[in-house]
């Protein structure tokens, strides 16, 4: 009852603090069974597929269209697959799979679960500094990351990353436009689309990177591939499209 209202049924808005996304590549066989049946992966020399763990620190989080001081200030942490999608156009859509997200407030949990498919939980976050690193941790959630947050042109991409270099690497920086969500009984797939301005993606110098959900998918040859930050953007979601699959 009211399933529909899972199905973002209006726009919403918020202002990107910062989002902090690290991606890894994985062989393509490992992850196929992680998505369903009417999406393919996205993936890099035919070899390559990727699992992306988004930070995104969030203002005013709101329907869009309303005051920014009906807004709330959110911290959201989400695993998604990089994939593609052919609509009834016949256009070939890029974009994401959500496997699990995580917030730091139960409200977003709570309203979140009632208006998208993304099987919110909710966890602690810690946020330290230390001179210019960065940590970013979570007891429950189990992951841990260390940055080096200091601006430098010569980082390096993380070791055994299957990119050449920081322009190849970028191709699989999220979010990307698009995020799908599948429903098998009506065999239908729900389609958001994300609209933003001005995204210039910074490669991050990483020091430590865990995150059990990832251990947990027990995933051979799995490697960190990249990590990107963007700072101080506006972002919206608009409405969601349902499109049936064959």
């Amino acid at each position: 009852m009211l399933s529909f209202l899972k199905d973002h049924p209006f726009a919403v808005e918020a202002f990107f603090d910062s989002s902090s996304v690290f991606t890894f590549a994985v062989p393509k066989e490992q992850v196929k069974q992680l998505i369903p049946e009417c999406l393919e992966l996205d993936t890099h020399q035919d070899k390559w597929a990727f699992i992306a763990v988004a930070m995104v620190q969030t203002k005013a989080l709101r329907p869009k269209g309303f005051p920014k001081v009906l807004g709330n200030d959110f911290f959201l942490t989400g695993f998604r697959v990089f994939v593609r999608f052919t609509n009834q156009a016949g256009k070939n859509l890029r974009g994401l799979y959500i496997l699990k997200s995580e917030t730091d407030k139960k409200k977003m949990e709570f309203f979140g679960n009632i208006f998208t498919h993304y099987n919110y939980t909710t966890i602690d976050i810690t946020q330290s500094r230390n001179n210019d690193v960065l940590t970013i941790s979570s007891k429950k959630s189990g992951f841990s990351v260390s940055i080096d947050e200091r601006r430098d042109e010569s980082i390096a991409l993380p070791a055994g990353s299957p990119f050449t270099d920081w322009k190849e690497a970028r191709r699989f920086a999220g979010p990307l436009p698009f995020t799908f969500t599948y429903n098998k009984t009506k065999k239908e797939v729900l389609i958001i689309e994300g609209v933003r301005e001005n995204w210039k993606p910074e490669p991050l110098n990483v020091l430590e990177c865990h995150f059990s959900f990832i251990d947990n998918l027990k995933l051979q040859g799995a490697v960190l591939a990249n990590a990107f930050v963007i700072r101080n953007i506006p972002y919206y979601w608009k409405k969601g499209k349902i499109e049936p699959w064959k």
